[in-house]
């Protein structure tokens, strides 16, 4: 079977590193390239966070510095949850070693991938979508060669870093709205999604399990992550980026509903707030597909045994 191509746009967290994992591990999926955002953590950190993921995990896709800043306001992280190199673990966490960046001109680069694409261009976003926006603002022809544009952000309901805003969506609203302007349709993998797909310590065991240093790494950094919801472990934790890579690599996991999308720019309480109408065509047109119902056990799956043979291959 032929490989498809994927683009990838991520502020490189662990959830990030288990989605690009996910696509990697993928038998009839090719990464072209991966551009990097300020999100999770500031660029520069993003930056190393990548290129140390990539000497360890031997990625050879090659890694371009995109987006420092939102295109409005200053940047928030995560760095307050994360840690400092966004990478919370529970011991080990990637060697230091690295390699060099393709370029310092991601927004350019994704440009020219959408601009050589033979057909219609998937990208999967798993931050904020800045240098998505950045592309479309200096080439807005290229809004149609993105065939999907599949994103982790935003929320039906409520949001995680306020009440009304999903972190992703709230780090750089306006550049979600300027894609849908753009006319580019999204697919988005917001929290309601996500939520329905979960990891537990004991999954970060089977990891372990595996023997290898890669497995010891990536247990430690599963286990980090899914102590973000509870300090012991004891309560299972959401995945993020690595539900919407599962869904590229087997669609049947994820039930999307057609919606129309608005970004919250200017409230007080609600600036980041991904506004769903679901009322379509009768009060608004579709601009979007809006992801509902997560299989929870296929994506999962998908997930964790994509991470098992990561450290297997060593």
């Amino acid at each position: 079977m032929p490989s498809s191509t994927v683009w990838i746009d991520t502020d490189m967290g662990f959830d990030d590193l288990a989605a690009v994992l996910t696509v990697a591990q993928a038998p009839h999926w090719h990464i072209a390239g991966l551009s990097l955002v300020a999100g999770n953590a500031p660029l520069e950190v993003v930056c190393d966070n990548a290129l140390r993921a990539a000497a360890f995990f031997g990625w050879q896709m090659p890694l371009h510095a995109g987006s420092a800043a939102p295109l409005a306001g200053p940047l928030v992280t995560a760095q307050n949850i994360l840690g400092a190199d966004g990478m919370a673990s529970a011991g080990r966490s990637l060697p230091a070693g690295r390699g060099a960046l393709a370029s310092a001109d991601g927004v350019a680069a994704l440009a020219r991938h959408l601009a050589g694409s033979p057909g219609p261009a998937t990208v999967l976003a798993l931050g904020p979508l800045t240098n998505v926006a950045r592309v479309l603002q200096a080439r807005p022809v290229l809004a149609a060669q993105i065939g999907q544009l599949l994103w982790m952000g935003g929320s039906a309901g409520p949001g995680n870093h306020t009440a009304a805003a999903e972190f992703n969506a709230a780090v750089d609203p306006e550049a979600v709205q300027w894609v849908l302007d753009a006319g580019v349709e999204l697919r988005m993998v917001g929290l309601d999604a996500c939520r329905q797909v979960r990891v537990h310590a004991q999954d970060a065991d089977a990891v372990r399990a595996v023997g290898t240093p890669r497995a010891q790494v990536l247990a430690d950094l599963l286990l980090g992550y899914v102590r973000i919801a509870s300090p012991d472990g004891s309560l299972p934790m959401s995945l993020y980026d690595p539900t919407a890579a599962a869904a590229l690599v087997a669609p049947q996991g994820l039930v999307f509903r057609p919606a129309h999308l608005v970004m919250e720019l200017q409230g007080r309480h609600t600036r980041g707030m991904t506004v769903v109408e679901w009322r379509v065509p009768r009060r608004a047109p579709a601009n979007a597909l809006v992801a509902q119902q997560a299989d929870e056990n296929l994506l999962r799956g998908v997930v964790l045994d994509a991470l098992a043979q990561a450290a297997r291959d060593d």
